[in-house]
């Protein structure tokens, strides 16, 4: 008895896969008049009655003097003294409204924290850096 060599088998039998992928079809559409699509609120105009407030800038100029500027004001930055610019701010500033530091690029990085600390301790919850961008 002499056996023959078998072939390779050289296709690939797809049907299996076609009865899966039908099957997850079916599957498909019966569960998906189920799920509801997430409601998305979209801001509306009318929303906002009062338009946000500038903030009130601290500036450190070269020398290490302190100057305040309330931007809602039209008005030349005044004078502060290092001990009153807590309560300086404190009395300034409105509800939830920020205040930036402008900073002079000699100043030391020293100068400008201990302002923020001034003013992270006189209460002030929104505090940021104004830069001047690069031409």
């Amino acid at each position: 008895m002499s056996r023959r060599p078998r072939k390779a088998m050289n296709q690939i039998n797809v049907v299996p896969y076609i009865d899966v992928m039908l099957v997850l079809l079916v599957i498909f559409m019966v569960t998906a008049p189920f799920i509801n699509p997430s409601q998305v609120e979209l801001p509306s105009v009318g929303k906002s009655v009062t338009p946000p407030s500038l903030p009130l800038e601290v500036t450190i100029k070269a020398d290490g003097s302190l100057w305040l500027r309330d931007r809602n004001q039209a008005g030349e930055p005044a004078p502060v003294a290092d001990a009153a610019l807590a309560k300086t701010v404190r009395n300034m500033v409105k509800a939830d409204q920020p205040v930036v530091i402008s900073a002079d690029k000699s100043v030391r990085y020293e100068a400008v924290m201990r302002v923020m600390d001034t003013l992270q301790r006189a209460g002030v919850a929104r505090v940021g850096l104004l830069v001047k961008p690069v031409p």
